[in-house]
């Protein structure tokens, strides 16, 4: 059992160090570093190695996936009014999927070692080091394990012709949502649009955690309630 007092030492591998801290770990875990340094999650290289992902690895990789994916249920002989649905649906579900993981497994509450050290590495260290430019996006094995339950997924809900779109769909939602996360932490948007989203991000890591959950859009945020205050993190809000 360690002490209430326990002090993690940013200069030292991190990831097997948060659990220590107990209750305390949330508390600790939303008082954010803002820099563009990628702090050392192991020890171990290999392991290391595995956490950080440069942005554009996710359109590289995944884009031919959701155009194959796509093209497999064109072969299937399905109307291209038919195949816009089916890809717009499954953008729709993305985003739901987007908010539900957010909300419910990135902010669970934790306080036991083993509880805290994997909410860390799920999503405690974004919130930790918000700028970190390595571990804004998925890794693509991370990835690859949420596209295979989203994959059967589909196959048991609905027509075989219809899986591949839907799933194509659901991938480039995924992708837009990413590429859009990265963009609000470090691009600098002009439009209103993605201004907004970027006060509305940045209010969520900056002012209030338990609501904003939505990245690409407030969508869900409204239906379930969770709309945060206008107000932005103004000490992020020209960056």
């Amino acid at each position: 059992m360690v002490a209430r007092d326990f002090q993690v030492d940013l200069n030292k591998a991190l990831v097997f160090q948060v659990g220590h801290l107990g209750e305390a770990y949330h508390e600790w875990v939303h008082q954010p570093i803002v820099c563009t340094e990628s702090p050392r999650f192991f020890e171990i290289e290999f392991l290391e190695f595995l956490t950080r992902t440069v942005w554009w690895a996710v359109p590289t990789i995944w884009l031919p996936v959701v155009c194959y994916s796509i093209s497999k249920t064109v072969q299937m002989g399905h109307s291209f009014p038919e195949i816009v649905l089916m890809v717009l649906f499954g953008i729709l579900v993305w985003t739901l999927l987007e908010y539900t993981i957010h909300r419910f497994l990135f902010h669970i509450e934790t306080k036991s070692y083993w509880g805290n050290t994997i909410h860390y590495v799920l999503h405690g260290c974004h919130h930790k080091h918000p700028m970190d430019s390595l571990r804004l996006v998925l890794p693509p094995t991370a990835t690859a394990i949420l596209c295979l339950l989203v994959w059967y997924m589909f196959r048991l809900l609905s027509p075989p012709s219809v899986a591949p779109a839907l799933f194509g769909g659901t991938l480039l939602g995924y992708v837009a949502y990413d590429v859009t996360h990265y963009y609000l932490h470090h691009g600098k948007p002009s439009k209103r649009l993605t201004q907004d989203l970027k006060k509305y991000h940045l209010n969520h890591h900056f002012r209030i955690q338990s609501k904003g959950f939505g990245v690409t859009s407030s969508l869900w945020d409204n239906v379930f309630g969770t709309v945060p205050s206008t107000k932005a993190a103004e000490k992020m809000s020209n960056q």
